[in-house]
């Protein structure tokens, strides 16, 4: 059966008529210039309105007035709008008491209120909340669908972000975890989200990318170093990661020369969950004791402390008994070196932005997901922009006395 074509207000088709007749639009492009075109016109025409109410009166009012305030011509004015500059008139009165509402004196920006959605949809606030904070600062409603489609306007920088290249070298990368729910039609289900941070040779702190999942495997893993590779990057020292099935061989497949190391991180993470509220602090200021130890011996002793102070919670224990390998294995390096693996800063920001804007239920779909994700990372690299790694000087000179990483140093520095 054939739908039936909708029907359009016959004056919305006459001024699409006519905006067609003065323009002769054949792209896009030309269609956004008439719509600018039109801005200007249409600005002027609600500040006539806005004069004439303050006023009293409009412009062919002969008769006598209410009080002796009078227009006093015009000032010019730009605005910036979703499609450039438009430069409008003003009109002004002789004792400056006019106070337009619709465009303020001094703004000149009237897309302000896309930038007031996506900052408040990077905040996590649902469509329904976003859209009652607009009625309430502004005064009218802004649909669903106009949320949605202001939000989509970024999905173009998003895939520009998870495409754009990537540095030649990272001397450090942390790989994270968190889960989020996604819908899809009926169907709710689980997904993993995988985000890669990554220290350069300069000691500047850059999120290489994010991953959906539902799986976890050796050839996936290969798939995404694949792509981490075909953007740019050569050479990795150390990979911080989680026990992630796969992930230490997938990533070996594509750099072979790199470093897997446990994540610290992850064993305070796995190891607290066995550990009650009131004993979280002591316990992680016992820990610390051990991966912080000036040497390897020192952090032998330390852990047989530990092991003894915290005997009452032996699945606590047992985390750190199993992978004390890999606590061992940091001592092979500086202690400047050392901190970096194990400070849990970085991580704990990004794990902490994102966990903000995901717990407040299922997403729609993917796009939605990564449109809020692509903004909280906008938000980190702002934060980092201006900042380094602590101590960063001593880090690379502990990397240049191990013959290992000098010649890779020496390669890859000045890019």
């Amino acid at each position: 059966m054939e739908m039936a074509r909708k029907k359009r207000d016959p004056k919305k088709v006459a001024l699409a008529q006519a905006i067609l007749d003065a323009y002769n639009p054949s792209s896009v492009e030309d269609m956004n210039d008439a719509l600018k075109d039109i801005f200007g016109p249409l600005f002027e025409a609600m500040l006539q309105g806005e004069m004439e109410n303050h006023l009293g009166y409009n412009s062919n009012n002969k008769g006598p007035k209410k009080n002796e305030n009078r227009r006093n011509g015009y000032g010019n004015k730009t605005l910036k709008t979703s499609y450039g500059e438009v430069d409008i008139e003003v009109p002004r009165d002789r004792d400056a008491s006019f106070e337009p509402e619709i465009i303020p004196k001094r703004q000149k920006d009237v897309s302000a209120i896309e930038n007031k959605v996506l900052a408040m949809y990077a905040r996590g606030m649902s469509q329904r909340d976003i859209s009652s904070t607009i009625e309430d600062i502004y005064g009218f409603k802004v649909s669903h669908e106009m949320i949605s489609d202001i939000t989509d306007t970024i999905l173009p920088k998003v895939e520009e972000w998870r495409n754009r290249p990537l540095k030649k070298c990272y001397a450090f990368v942390f790989i994270d975890c968190l889960y989020v729910t996604l819908r899809n039609d009926y169907e709710v289900k689980e997904c993993a989200v995988y985000v890669i941070l990554g220290y350069d040779l300069h000691g500047k702190k850059e999120i290489l990318g994010i991953w959906l999942s539902e799986s976890e495997s050796k050839n996936y893993w290969m798939q995404i170093f694949d792509e981490i590779k075909a953007r740019g990057v050569e050479d990795i020292f150390f990979i911080s990661m989680d026990g992630v099935s796969g992930l230490e061989d997938g990533a070996k497949a594509i750099f072979p020369s790199v470093v897997v190391q446990r994540c610290i991180v992850h064993l305070i993470r796995n190891s607290v969950k066995y550990v009650p509220t009131k004993d979280y602090k002591k316990f992680t200021q016992s820990l610390k004791k051990v991966y912080g130890a000036i040497n390897l011996n020192a952090a032998r002793s330390a852990f047989e402390l530990f092991c003894k102070e915290w005997s009452l919670y032996p699945g606590a224990i047992d985390v750190w008994k199993r992978n004390f390998n890999h606590v061992e294995q940091l001592f092979g390096y500086g202690a400047a070196v050392r901190k970096v693996m194990y400070t849990t800063n970085a991580i704990e920001a990004i794990n902490s932005s994102f966990r903000k804007v995901t717990k407040k239920g299922a997403f729609p779909n993917e796009n939605a997901l990564f449109k809020l994700l692509y903004l909280r990372v906008s938000e980190l690299d702002k934060k980092w922009s201006t900042g380094y790694i602590p101590n960063w000087s001593m880090v690379l000179n502990q990397l240049m006395v191990n013959d290992r990483f000098k010649k890779r140093i020496d390669k890859y520095i000045n890019f």
